[in-house]
């Protein structure tokens, strides 16, 4: 049976034209406006993908396309829209929406493996078994039984098996690393080597080498030695941080990838390696494509399957099971006196915004625990910026005009260096994210 898609766009030609492009491969549908659209979205509950037009008469295309997945939540979705529009793009990507493609579509093939691409996505989610509050065997390290956290399991237990690329994003301190690792270990490379390299941990000249080996003699005090793709032949290489990756880095990623043939640095010998992708990044990719620095085809190339970690302030229902369980595990780990934490302090962490996210919780109850006057956590044992709500980062008033997530960002850790005496690891672990993560974003704002 082949797999149905909507086409709504307001011009007849251009929607009978793809109807007629997809026909050979699709069912296909068509629909002037949004109202239209949903009628078929009600009558055909197994449609695969909606095509749609931003700009309309009545409502938007990213309007049908909410109205459109609460209808029907396995439904891929891709706009259209003449006019490119990098804020419209995070909107839409952010409400569930697999693609983008800009007005007018000169390139049919193109776009088809994009709606491809779409309809397989779409299809990982509408293929699996009905939630699970945990997953058994390796993804038994995960924590939490809300829906963010159900469509990660999901999306985990049916890519892990396949080769696909696997592209993760997410705030820091949001689990991507547990969710590379959880791919590897369900995959059929899992007997293989996990390489993790933190991309945006070393400068652009160290990064070659690390990533792709060198030769004695290629610079001074060079040596012999394989890099991580070479390492990673026969399981799976893990890029954190992709987005911190130079140009040059870029193209030579991109030129492994399709070749999946490597040079050490100062060698002329091409080497294969057969390794698994999974990249990850806490930057917005498809702002830096649209600023010029990151490659749209190596964006592209990377991002086949795209797992998206959510903040922890926006999955709170599992700050409750992820405090018992840190508060367990480091508990046994100084001696076991610490057995509960009372309401009005687990509470508290509810409330907390938790800029950190995970990581920042799980250092947080170690604090605690180890710091605990009794064998239960109270009130008391909280962080003050916990503790007193008024002086947490996250209830900075920001100035006029200064209301946007990246300057809420910038008044938390400016406020945790405050508090910490501009003492920068004492700062970075206060927030749940890596030293070098705080000084990139300080380079940023020019005061590193």
């Amino acid at each position: 049976m082949k797999p149905k898609i909507l086409i709504v766009d307001d011009e007849k030609p251009l929607r009978d034209m793809l109807a007629k492009w997809f026909s050979a491969a699709y069912e296909c549908f068509t629909a002037p406006d949004a109202e239209q659209a949903m009628k078929t979205v009600a009558a055909e509950p197994s449609l695969a993908l909606l095509i749609t037009d931003f700009k309309m008469p009545g409502e938007n295309g990213l309007v049908l396309a909410k109205r459109a997945k609460a209808a029907n939540p396995g439904l891929g979705v891709i706009i259209l829209t003449a006019h490119a529009d990098v804020d419209l793009v995070i909107e839409a990507m952010r409400d569930g929406v697999d693609d983008f493609f800009q007005k007018p579509i000169t390139d049919l093939g193109q776009f088809e493996s994009r709606v491809a691409r779409a309809i397989k996505t779409a299809a990982l989610e509408k293929e699996v078994s009905a939630p699970e509050s945990r997953l058994d065997g390796e993804l038994e390290s995960f924590t939490g039984s809300s829906p963010a956290m159900q469509r990660i399991y999901r999306l985990i237990r049916k890519v892990a098996p396949t080769e696909a690329n696997i592209f993760i994003e997410g705030p820091s301190g949001s689990g991507k690393e547990l969710v590379a690792r959880a791919v590897h270990n369900l995959s059929r490379r899992a007997k293989g080597p996990f390489v993790a390299v933190e991309c945006a941990a070393l400068p652009a000249n160290l990064l070659e080498t690390e990533l792709f080996g060198s030769v004695k003699g290629a610079y001074t005090d060079a040596r012999d030695r394989a890099g991580s793709f070479e390492t990673a032949d026969g399981g799976t290489i893990f890029l954190d941080e992709i987005g911190d990756i130079d140009q040059p880095t870029q193209v030579k990623l991109l030129r492994v990838l399709e070749s999946r043939t490597f040079q050490r640095v100062g060698e002329s010998v091409n080497r294969k390696s057969d390794f698994r992708l999974v990249t990850a990044t806490n930057r917005n990719l498809l702002r830096l494509v649209a600023d010029g620095t990151f490659r749209e085809d190596l964006y592209y190339r990377l991002n086949v399957i795209d797992i998206r970690t959510p903040a922890l302030k926006d999955h709170r229902e599992d700050i409750a099971p992820l405090v018992s369980r840190f508060l367990k595990e480091f508990s046994a780990a100084n001696g076991g006196a610490v057995t509960g934490i009372e309401p009005a302090a687990l509470k508290k962490l509810e409330d907390y915004d938790w800029p950190g996210n995970v990581r920042q919780l799980r250092n947080v109850i170690e604090k605690m625990v180890v710091l605990a006057s009794g064998d239960r956590l109270t009130a008391d044992d909280l962080p003050a910026e916990i503790a007193l709500p008024s002086t947490a980062p996250a209830q900075i008033a920001a100035p006029d005009g200064a209301g946007t997530l990246a300057e809420n960002e910038r008044l938390q850790i400016m406020a945790a260096l405050d508090r910490c005496g501009n003492n920068k690891s004492r700062a970075a672990d206060e927030l749940g994210i890596s030293r070098r993560t705080l000084h990139r974003k300080l380079k940023e704002w020019g005061k590193d």
